[in-house]
């Protein structure tokens, strides 16, 4: 509403087309995800980055993307197949009650996600960095068994974070991986391959295994993930 009334023009992506916010922008993108009945929503998530990639591919005009995303549907279908693997690395790590999720780039906001995610469902201090931060002080709270989960799909950042991975390694921190890279998954205590695809449309597809574990180890410790404690499905802020 405020940047309405400074002239700007305004698009919302919203799951509601009859929403508040639907309603005070110029334009409106439906995100087009159906009832999203959990509090720690997960598919108006995807849906939103599904619908930026859209209308980026769209404004380029770059038929190639178009087509690049079109074929997304098929790589989520792959990657929700971790499901199992996310499951057994709950019992892993239900004990844990800190850690970080590093990435870069594209990935930073997948990185925020998953400790979202994590922080809402099972109530562990999860932090969420860029690599290119986390190594100018942050490194320091890694010991030996500290849990790091790491997003590293391979792209123009990928040695990059390969090198924080290893740096991580050196330094005895408990490296969950999600990649589609061999190198990165190698560095990993805990690997979780996801599929290959273009970078700028990764984080949909790097997500999901963080998700799914967020959901798991909020199950093993006896939590209900679709209503977190404290959370409500419409948080007013002014």
């Amino acid at each position: 509403q405020q940047a309405r009334e400074q002239g700007a023009q305004t698009l919302a992506l919203t799951n509601r087309e009859n929403s508040p916010l639907a309603q005070t922008a110029h334009f409106v993108l439906p995100l087009l995800a159906g009832e999203e009945k959990a509090v720690a929503a997960t598919k108006t998530y995807s849906s939103q980055l599904a619908c930026i990639a859209l209308l980026s591919a769209v404004l380029s005009n770059d038929s190639e993307r178009l087509e690049q995303l079109k074929r997304i549907p098929d790589a989520v279908a792959q990657a929700l197949k971790v499901e199992d693997r996310a499951r057994e690395c709950a019992e892993r790590y239900r004990y844990m009650q800190a850690g970080v999720v590093l990435s870069r780039g594209f990935n930073l906001a997948t990185a925020s996600e998953i400790a979202l995610k994590i922080k809402e469902m099972t109530y562990s201090h999860m932090q969420p960095y860029s690599t290119a931060d986390f190594m100018h002080g942050p490194l320091a709270s890694v010991d030996e068994g500290f849990p790091v989960i790491a997003v590293a799909p391979k792209g123009v950042l990928y040695q990059n974070l390969l090198e924080s991975l290893k740096t991580v390694k050196d330094r005895l921190g408990e490296l969950l991986v999600i990649s589609d890279g061999e190198e990165a998954l190698s560095l990993g205590r805990v690997p979780i391959r996801v599929p290959s695809v273009p970078e700028w449309l990764s984080p949909m597809v790097d997500v999901i295994p963080g998700q799914w574990l967020a959901l798991y180890l909020a199950l093993a410790r006896g939590y209900q993930p679709d209503t977190p404690r404290a959370l409500n499905k419409v948080t007013l802020t002014v």
